[in-house]
């Protein structure tokens, strides 16, 4: 996400702030190896299974995979009549995946005559991730049903305790309030503070059935807000189990609404 989004170099709106000029088109493409085993399986049946992936970073959107197309299971994939167009890529032609009684239509694309300036996607394929059951980074499982991808290896998360105090409010309603907190910083994207859940007022808040996956930070629980005579959905959320370099925020809590207010203040002195 660092290339190709917020500020990032491959972003529709790089910063000013640099000493040079990326010459070629508003949206540029980037790929380049994905270092590890990468495979996916669909209906109990091995689609792809490849040491040669590659990842495609494009202006504004997130890195897509693409693997070879000599390991992909020719067995599993019938070409379709489906066709697109990329004014940066080409025309693509899709395969369906069959295995056993389950299919996923049109679930794989390639570029047979890619554009000349993209001429290095042919023998290339790239997948709709939450078309197959399951992805494999090595032997883990990437986790997200749907929502999940890759780690992108230029996207990272750092998570700081912080003594800044931090306040939350709805209206003149206090949610929460903490000289504790930690402060994750993630590429692409805002700060974000995470407050323990003994400085959150517990009896305001409605357990969701909401829950999202994020590939680097782990799946996440929400929380409806009801106070000051307003129920505000989904505004409050937690990684009960945070992954990898996020950890640290396991059990905090996060806010995020318009009609929220999350006012920051200077550490003590």
């Amino acid at each position: 996400m660092s290339l190709t989004l917020s500020a990032g170099p491959l972003s529709g709106h790089p910063p000013e702030t640099v000493n040079y000029r990326i010459e070629g088109p508003a949206h540029k493409l980037l790929m380049h190896e994905f270092p590890r085993r990468v495979r996916a399986t669909f209906g109990g049946q091995t689609v792809v299974d490849t040491t040669r992936a590659m990842l495609l970073h494009e202006t504004g959107l997130p890195p897509r995979l693409y693997a070879p197309i000599e390991d992909i299971r020719a067995g599993l994939i019938q070409p379709t009549d489906h066709h697109t167009y990329c004014p940066f890529k080409g025309t693509a032609s899709y395969w369906t995946v069959t295995a056993g009684d389950q299919v996923a239509e049109n679930a794989i694309w390639t570029y047979p005559e890619p554009n000349a300036e993209a001429a290095w996607l042919k023998g290339y394929a790239g997948f709709y991730w939450d078309a197959m059951d399951e992805w494999y980074d090595e032997d883990e499982r990437v986790a997200g049903d749907g929502q999940g991808h890759l780690r992108d290896p230029y996207h990272r998360v750092d998570v700081r305790r912080s003594s800044r105090p931090v306040r939350v409010l709805l209206g003149d309603t206090v949610l929460a309030e903490t000289r504790r907190p930690l402060l994750l910083s993630e590429t692409g994207l805002p700060n974000r503070f995470y407050i323990p859940a003994e400085d959150v007022r517990q009896d305001l808040l409605e357990p969701s059935d909401t829950h999202a996956h994020c590939p680097y930070k782990g799946t996440a629980s929400y929380w409806s807000v009801s106070a000051d005579g307003r129920k505000l959905t989904d505004a409050v959320w937690s990684y009960p189990q945070a992954e990898g370099d996020s950890a640290a925020i396991s059990g905090y809590l996060s806010f995020l609404h318009d009609d929220l207010t999350v006012e920051v203040g200077q550490p003590a002195a």
